[in-house]
């Protein structure tokens, strides 16, 4: 049995509702849409219920 870390696809800012998504060919994160504040801080969801570990058989 082992263990694979599953990195998030996807964030969403609990302050000002922006939402980005993982772009695998940039390796980085883009804005989905116009969401979210320009000034906002970003509050990122980190304790929300993304499990980032799959235990493979």
């Amino acid at each position: 049995m082992g263990i694979e870390l599953v990195p998030p696809t996807e964030r969403v800012c609990e302050r000002c509702g922006r939402r980005d998504e993982w772009d695998n060919e940039t390796e980085n994160w883009v804005i989905v849409g116009k969401s979210g504040s320009a000034t906002c801080i970003h509050e990122w969801d980190i304790n929300g219920t993304h499990d980032p570990i799959n235990e493979t058989a």
